[in-house]
């Protein structure tokens, strides 16, 4: 598979030198995309890349520490990575060189960095290890898919996420308001819970890095549209009449029950923001589920799945799993597949999500008593597997999806909160990139 023009062009535009040499300081493979790398001794140093550095930290030290205390014959070196910037690093390393060993690689970057040709194909590995048979196979199909490969996988899934909605019980118990389990009580809720002057506010809305994922949950929500893309395959329905409908209304929002401070704001300051304030309701996912604990306490929220849509269904669109790959650049993948094996291992693997509060990969770990006793976890995968929950599947397989759902066009999201190009205006522009895109992405499998 070849990467595409818009891709490479994209990956050299954004190199710079100075990025280069902190790369190739940071990291012990000195070759990019198509090295092949060596098996190694299965000893010495490898670098890990974390693609969530700060938030993931401490865990994957924790796990790290667990990994050298059993092979002590292996040294991991953790460079953390903030979400946001991990696409643009490892295309950057893939261009200069200077990839890791192993990295954390999700799905919604999977296809963009495996057409490159950086990442090892696991499935062989997988089948000798001790992970044979014991990785959620939807998890695993899911990373199948956003590789581009029916055949190969190109990470191993460590963890599932899910959009949920955390809402403020003592809020909610104060104004006398109905728990927000549809779109119509949501909205209710956001406006009565709105005191603005006395800075309260019924929503925060993410309009920084990371908005437009957000967004089409919303909207789909909304819409009870249940495919990404029409019958033909060709033609996404992003920018279908009652998608555009939805986020005209969800958008509507902005500063009218939300703080202004909003339209910059990623998930880790507007997770803060939430923390600390007197905000009625918050979309995120799993992830921050211990941060509003230790926040909040246990009592004064709850975190419950995204809100009943049409005809009492809910529809979401799929939140990417994450796992770990390894980069064929890797002079010692023997120590490398260690490394992913034993995170994907029962007890690593219930540990990393235990505290992530994410739903593990490992069938065994998933069978974990702490899973019953993390609410929104729980719920979450009741709610995946009931039967209750129509998941819209994002095409994580185009190499410039990231891009294009990122950073391309969230300055374009930002112009819509502010009024300055219409939903639709917006839809449109990010349908015509994606339908070419698709029409690129099928040619490439004809050849």
């Amino acid at each position: 598979m070849n990467i595409s023009k818009t891709q490479r062009g994209r990956a050299a535009a954004a190199m710079s030198l100075a990025t280069v040499l902190a790369l190739t300081a940071t990291a012990c493979g000195d070759d990019g995309s198509g090295a092949t790398g060596a098996e190694g001794s299965g000893k010495g140093k490898i670098v890990f890349w974390d693609n969530n550095g700060g938030v993931r930290t401490d865990i994957w030290k924790q796990i790290i520490a667990d990994f050298e205390k059993k092979y002590p014959k292996i040294e991991v070196q953790y460079v953390g990575v903030a979400a946001p910037e991990a696409q643009s690093k490892y295309d950057n390393a893939i261009q200069g060189g200077g990839l890791p060993d192993v990295g954390g690689v999700g799905a919604a970057m999977l296809a963009g960095i495996a057409a490159q040709d950086a990442l090892e194909p696991l499935e062989g590995r997988i089948a000798k290890s001790s992970l044979e048979g014991k990785l959620n196979k939807g998890m695993v199909a899911s990373v199948k898919n956003a590789g581009g490969s029916d055949e190969h996988m190109y990470n191993v899934p460590i963890s599932a996420n899910n959009g949920v909605l955390y809402y403020r019980t003592d809020l909610f118990k104060k104004a006398n308001l109905a728990e927000p389990t549809t779109w119509d009580t949501f909205y209710q809720a956001a406006d009565k819970l709105t005191a603005a002057k006395k800075n309260e506010f019924g929503y925060t809305i993410r309009g920084g890095a990371g908005s437009i994922a957000q967004a089409m949950d919303a909207m789909y929500g909304q819409s009870g549209i249940t495919s990404f893309w029409d019958a033909s395959g060709d033609k996404t329905t992003l920018n279908d009449p009652k998608n555009v409908a939805a986020l005209e209304k969800y958008t509507g929002l902005f500063k009218k029950v939300t703080p202004s401070a909003d339209l910059n704001n990623d998930f880790i300051k507007m997770v803060a923001q939430w923390d600390s304030g007197t905000i009625g309701m918050l979309n995120h996912n799993l992830g921050s589920y211990q941060d509003h604990v230790k926040a909040l306490g246990a009592d004064k929220f709850r975190g419950i799945p995204q809100p009943i849509g049409p005809g009492g269904k809910r529809v979401q669109v799929s939140n990417p799993v994450d796992g770990l790959g390894l980069f064929k650049s890797s002079k010692n993948k023997e120590a490398a597949w260690k490394f992913i094996e034993f995170a994907a291992s029962h007890e690593a693997n219930s540990k990393f999500n235990e505290s992530a509060g994410l739903i593990p990969a490992n069938t065994e770990a998933a069978t974990d008593a702490w899973i019953s006793k993390t609410e929104p976890t729980k719920l979450a995968a009741q709610t995946l597997n009931d039967g209750s929950t129509t998941i819209v599947q994002l095409p994580y397989y185009l190499p410039d999806w990231n891009t294009v759902s990122k950073a391309d066009n969230e300055p374009e999201f930002q112009k819509v909160l502010l009024g300055k190009t219409t939903a639709k205006a917006f839809l449109d522009k990010m349908a015509d990139e994606l339908n070419k895109a698709q029409a690129e992405w099928k040619d490439q499998k004809k050849s």
